[in-house]
C-alpha cells in the first residue's frame, strides 16, 4: 500500500525510542481517558489499562515498536457490561465484573497464541486489509472532531479559529521539520512548541485537563495500581454472564492487534510473530483484571506515531509506558496543561499517514469483487466495528474465491483406439464445483470403461469424495466401470480415508511420479 511520506524505513537507536516513548506517552493520555468515559468508568482506570498494556507487550510481545492501550474497540463492548454488572450487583459491581471479564480475556487470547491461531491472519486478503486501514482512519479523524466542541455544540468564531490555527500549527511542524532533520521527534517537538505558545501567550483554548473535566473528571494523578481479585460471586450463572463479552472483547482485540502488527511490519519492512503477540495481549488484560486496568489491545494510531517518531524497539514501548504510570504519579500538572490542538493535529497526521490513499489510483484497475471488499470492510468499520468488518469482509472473499473457483473447472473428453473414454479434468474438484463437475458426464452416453484423469485437478473436500462416489455409483448401475488417474499424494491420501465411502480403480502410472504411493485396497466397480 502506497502512502503518503509519512514513514521512513530507518534502524531505532536508544534515543530514538526513548524520545517517540515520551512523545506517544503524552498522546495517550486523553485516548486513554476518552475511552474509559466510553466504557463508562474512571479516567484513572483507563490510564492503568493503557500503562499495564503497553508495558507488558512491549517486553514479551512479538512486534517491537507497537503500541498496546486502551482502546475504543474493546471500550465499546465494555458499556453493556459495566451497566448490566452495576444493575446485578450495585454501585461499583461492574468495574468488578469487567476486571473478572478481563481475566477471562486474557486466558482466551492466551490460548490463541498457543494452539497459534495467529497464523490465522495471513488468511485476510489484502483488499480487506486495505478496508481496515482506511476505516480506522476514519475513525481515528472522526474522534477529533469531538475536540471541537463544547457542551456538546460545534465551537464557533474566536474558540475555533483559535482551535483550528493551533491544529495547522501542529501539523505544519509534523510535515516540514523531518525534511530538516530527524534527530528529534517531530512530534514531541510540535507538541511542545504548541504547549509553550499557549502558555506564554495566555492563549484560551482546551487542554488535557479541560477535556478530563469536561467528561467529568478531576484529573489524572493518581496513585499506583494495587493487586485485588475482582469481588464478584465465582458462579456458573457469573461465567454464563461474563463469557460471551469475554470472548467478543478477545476476538476484536486480537483482530486489532494482530492487523496492526501486520501493518507496522508492512510499514517497517520487517516481520513480527503473531503467536507471540496474542500471548503477550493476554497476558497483558490478565494483569489488567488483577491490578484494576480497563484492559485493551493494540492501538493503531500511537503505533504508527511510535513508528514515526524513530521508535523500533521494545524500549520505545517500554518507555511510553513507563512515562504515563510516572505522569499519573507525579507529572500530572506538566501533562494537564498541553493544548488539546496540539493532539488533534498530531492524530490528524497520523490519519494522513495510515490511510491507504493508493485506494483511489486502484479501484477501477482491480476486480469489482476486490474493490465492493475494500468499500464495504472501510464502511463497516466506521459503522460498526472492526471484527463485524474483518469477518464480513474475508467471508465475502471466499465467497467470491469459491465461486470463480467452481466456474472453471472443465473437462476435456477423448475415446481412444480401444474405445475407453477419457475425461481430463481441470481446476479443482470441491463443494463450489461439484454441480458442474456432474454436469460434465454423460453417463448414458458413455462406453463401458471410463477414466477421468485428475492430472490438472485436485480432490479438495469431502463433498468432492462424494461427488465422485456417487458419479460411480451411476456408472455400476449402468453396468459401466470408472477408474481414477493421476491423483496427487494429497488427493490419494484422502480418497483413501474415504474407503468406506467410495470403490474405484486407481490407475498406477509409473511415469507419474507426483501420484506414488499404492492404493491396492480399492476394487474395481
Amino acid at each position: 500500500m502506497k502512502r503518503f511520506k509519512f514513514i521512513e524505513h530507518k534502524r531505532g537507536t536508544v534515543k530514538d525510542d526513548i524520545l517517540s516513548g515520551l512523545t506517544v506517552a503524552i498522546a495517550l493520555v486523553p485516548e486513554a481517558v476518552a475511552f474509559a468515559f466510553i466504557a463508562g468508568v474512571s479516567p484513572v482506570v483507563g490510564l492503568y489499562g493503557a500503562f499495564m498494556m503497553g508495558l507488558v507487550t512491549s517486553v514479551i510481545g512479538g512486534r517491537p515498536g507497537m503500541i498496546s492501550g486502551a482502546t475504543g474497540a474493546t471500550a465499546i463492548v465494555m458499556v453493556s457490561l459495566v451497566k448490566i454488572g452495576t444493575d446485578m450487583g450495585g454501585e461499583g459491581a461492574g468495574l468488578q465484573y469487567l476486571f473478572a471479564t478481563l481475566l477471562l480475556v486474557g486466558l482466551l487470547q492466551v490460548l490463541a497464541g498457543v494452539f497459534r491461531f495467529g497464523k490465522f491472519v495471513r488468511l485476510i486478503p489484502h483488499p480487506v486489509m486495505m478496508g481496515f486501514v482506511n476505516g480506522l482512519a476514519i475513525v481515528i479523524f472522526l474522534a477529533q472532531l469531538d475536540m471541537f466542541k463544547v457542551d456538546g455544540a460545534w465551537m464557533q468564531g474566536t474558540p475555533l479559529y483559535t482551535m483550528l490555527g493551533l491544529v495547522g500549527l501542529t501539523m505544519a511542524i509534523l510535515y516540514v521539520l523531518p525534511k530538516y532533520t530527524t534527530k528529534v521527534p517531530a512530534a514531541l517537538v510540535a507538541i511542545i512548541t504548541v504547549a509553550l505558545l499557549v502558555i506564554f501567550t495566555g492563549i484560551d483554548t482546551a487542554t488535557v485537563l479541560s477535556f478530563v473535566q469536561a467528561k467529568g473528571g478531576t484529573g489524572i494523578e493518581a496513585g499506583l495500581p494495587v493487586f485485588h481479585v475482582p469481588a464478584i460471586p465465582f458462579t456458573w450463572e457469573t461465567l454464563y454472564f461474563i463469557f460471551p463479552y469475554a470472548a467478543i472483547i478477545a476476538a476484536v482485540g486480537l483482530i486489532e492487534s494482530l492487523m496492526t502488527l501486520n501493518l507496522i511490519d508492512e510499514l517497517t519492512n520487517t516481520h513480527g510473530n503473531t503467536n507471540k503477540e496474542s500471548i503477550a495481549q493476554g497476558v497483558a488484560n490478565i494483569v489488567n483484571g488483577f491490578m484494576g486496568g480497563m484492559g485493551g489491545c493494540a492501538m493503531i494510531g500511537q503505533s504508527i506515531i511510535n513508528i514515526k517518531s524513530g521508535g523500533r524497539g521494545r524500549l520505545s514501548g517500554i518507555v511510553a509506558a513507563l512515562s504515563l504510570l510516572v505522569f499519573i504519579l507525579f507529572g500530572s500538572s506538566f501533562i494537564e496543561v498541553i493544548p488539546v490542538a496540539a493532539l488533534v493535529g498530531l492524530m490528524f497526521m497520523v490519519v494522513v499517514g495510515t490511510f491507504a490513499w493508493s485506494t483511489f489510483g486502484v479501484l477501477d484497475k482491480i476486480p469489482l469483487s476486490d474493490a465492493l471488499v475494500i468499500l464495504l470492510v472501510t464502511i463497516l468499520t466506521v459503522m460498526f466495528d472492526l471484527a463485524i468488518a474483518v469477518l464480513a469482509g474475508v467471508i465475502v472473499s471466499a465467497l467470491v474465491f469459491a465461486w470463480e473457483n467452481a466456474v472453471r473447472i472443465r473437462a476435456r473428453k477423448s475415446i481412444d483406439e480401444n474405445g475407453v473414454k477419457r475425461y481430463e479434468i481441470f481446476g479443482p474438484l470441491f463443494f463450489g464445483s461439484v454441480q458442474m463437475f456432474n454436469s460434465k458426464f454423460d453417463v448414458e452416453g458413455d462406453p463401458d470403461e471410463v477414466i477421468i484423469d485428475f492430472k490438472d485437478s485436485r480432490v479438495a473436500d469431502h463433498s468432492g469424495i462424494e461427488a465422485i462416489n456417487k458419479l460411480a455409483q451411476k456408472y455400476e448401475q449402468a453396468g459401466k466401470n470408472i477408474s481414477l488417474q493421476h491423483l496427487s499424494p494429497d488427493c490419494r491420501k484422502l480418497i483413501h480415508k474415504a474407503d468406506k465411502l467410495i470403490q474405484v480403480d486407481i490407475i498406477e502410472d509409473p511415469e507419474y511420479t507426483v501420484a506414488a504411493g499404492g492404493f491396492e485396497d480399492y476394487s474395481p466397480v
